[in-house]
């Protein structure tokens, strides 16, 4: 068994794709550092009355590396893991596919956010944002005359 590097092209050609994705359903990829190549990182979002619940898949950062802004309905998140080298006394490495990661997604809701309210949780790779939505109250019901 042989292990074989995606060539630059496949990247490339990945990248488009994603950019692709991204501008046809509204979302738009933030580009990072230019030492370190950018990720956009899978996303899920759910949505209640209250508000909405949006998961980025993120492995190998850490929670002081996470920088969540928001802006009315956009929202933008960026994160840059740390690799820590660790090498043993004779050792040299002859192949490395890990490396320094780097993530930026920004995507834009259908109604704004309350930023007071929002907030992130980082755990085993996945974080979790949960956004109320502004204005969201408890519905009522009226009667009609």
């Amino acid at each position: 068994m042989f292990i074989v590097p995606s060539s630059r092209d496949t990247r490339q050609l990945t990248r488009l794709f994603d950019d692709a994705f991204d501008r046809f359903f509204g979302q738009v990829a933030v580009p990072a550092a230019e030492s370190v190549a950018s990720r956009s990182p899978a996303l899920d979002v759910a949505e209640s009355d209250r508000g909405y619940t949006v998961k980025l898949e993120m492995p190998g950062v850490a929670r002081e590396d996470v920088k969540v802004s928001i802006d009315g309905r956009q929202v933008t998140v960026q994160a840059q893991g740390q690799h820590q080298e660790e090498r043993k006394d004779g050792e040299r490495v002859v192949y490395r596919e890990r490396s320094v990661s780097s993530y930026a997604r920004t995507f834009t809701l259908p109604l704004e956010v309350d930023q007071a309210e929002a907030g992130a949780r980082l755990e085993h790779g996945v974080l979790t944002l949960t956004l109320p939505k502004r204005g969201a109250r408890n519905a009522a019901q009226i009667t009609v005359s």
